[in-house]
Order: C-alpha cells, then sequence, then structure tokens
C-alpha cells in the first residue's frame, strides 16, 4: 500500500510511519519543516491545513492526518482535518484522522471526556478541538473516512501487538485505566488500514 502519514515526526506519526515501514508498505512522509524520519520513509514538505499538499496524494491508498498543533493554536486541528477530508472527498483514498478521547463516554457514566471535571484547564482547548474534528467528519458523506480516539493516557511503552477496540466509549482496564502505547496505538492503525472495519465511523483502543 501507498500510505502518506501528515504529522510524521510527531511522536504519533512517527510510531505510525516505523509500523507501516515494517510491514512493507511505501510511506510518504509530510511534515512541515525539515525533521529526522523514520529510514525508509519517503520524505516531503507540506501543510495538512494546505489543498496543495493534499491534492498530490490521490495516488495513495490511505491518508494519515496524526497533526498535533501547538498550545495556543487549536484551531489548526479543524482547519487540517476538513482540508483532508474536502480534499480527498470523491476520490478512492482513505482518509484516517488520529484524533482525540473528548468524545469518548466514560464507562458508568452518561459523561464525555470532555464534559468530566477531572480534565484540567490546560487540556480544554485541545479537548474542545478534537470534539469540533470529531463532529467535522459525522458530517462528512463524500470521503472514506475513520476516525480514531485514542484512549485518555498514551505512554512510551513497547510495542506488545495486543490491544483491544472499542466504539464510542473508553476502553479501560480492570483497574479502571484508559492506556495504551503509541507504538501500540500504530498497530491498531495499520491494522484498520489494511483491513478496514470502520467505513464512516469512529472507533477507539485501549490495554
Amino acid at each position: 500500500m501507498r500510505i502518506a502519514v501528515f504529522g510524521a515526526a510527531g511522536s504519533i506519526g512517527s510510531a505510525i510511519v516505523t509500523e507501516a515501514l515494517a510491514r512493507g508498505h511505501h510511506v510518504t512522509a509530510i511534515v512541515r519543516t525539515p525533521r529526522p524520519l523514520p529510514p525508509g520513509a519517503e520524505p516531503r514538505i507540506g501543510d495538512a491545513t494546505d489543498p496543495a499538499s493534499v491534492a498530490p496524494l490521490t495516488d495513495h491508498d490511505v491518508v494519515i492526518g496524526a497533526t498535533r498543533p501547538p498550545h495556543g493554536e487549536e484551531s489548526a486541528l479543524l482547519h487540517a482535518t476538513d482540508t483532508l477530508l474536502s480534499t480527498l472527498a470523491g476520490t478512492n483514498v482513505r482518509c484516517m484522522i488520529i484524533g482525540g478521547a473528548a468524545t469518548l463516554r466514560i464507562p458508568g457514566t452518561p459523561r464525555t471526556v470532555l464534559h468530566s471535571p477531572h480534565v484540567h484547564d490546560s487540556f480544554r482547548a485541545i479537548a474542545e478541538a478534537c470534539a469540533a474534528q470529531h463532529s467535522r467528519c459525522l458530517d462528512e458523506s463524500r470521503t472514506d473516512w475513520t476516525y480514531v480516539s485514542p484512549p485518555a493516557v498514551l505512554t512510551t511503552g513497547p510495542r506488545t501487538g495486543r490491544y483491544r477496540l472499542g466504539a464510542d466509549e473508553l476502553v479501560v482496564d480492570p483497574a479502571g485505566d484508559s492506556t495504551i502505547s503509541m507504538a501500540d496505538l500504530a498497530v491498531a492503525v495499520l491494522d484498520e488500514a489494511e483491513r478496514p472495519k470502520h467505513t464512516r465511523a469512529r472507533w477507539t483502543v485501549g490495554y
């Protein structure tokens, strides 16, 4: 497969690039400025908010948006998602958006993560941006998209190849923790890219 990854130098993006390369896929790693990238990736300068960066990717099978804006620029997340979905509309390219946990329900309650009293104020802006991002995907009917909601906590732990899938509720372990390593999140993302099960739908993972 030909897979393009925006945000390829970020923590999640680089894990996805590494996993895709290990599986033998051709990977176009897209970054806004020159950055070190996993060996074997085809580097490309581009920006997910720029249609001119997205339009040439129609020869790819999958385009993955794994960007995360810096503090104070959270609105760029919705802009990037809108650009990806709009530019890829009507093509055969699958768009995978690596989003956030904001709109996942907390097990045993009617509340979402966004409305949890435990969300620190410093995370409120990015959580609201992720909620808007998810809503934009739900409104899209022209593009083959899937929205990935990570668990509450991402770690730098090892790749185990193990994970559990969920839909609209946080996946928690017996201790009540919602977590996964970025390497195992990448495993789940590549499994979905290779064998799609969530067309125009959101899904989540956890241990």
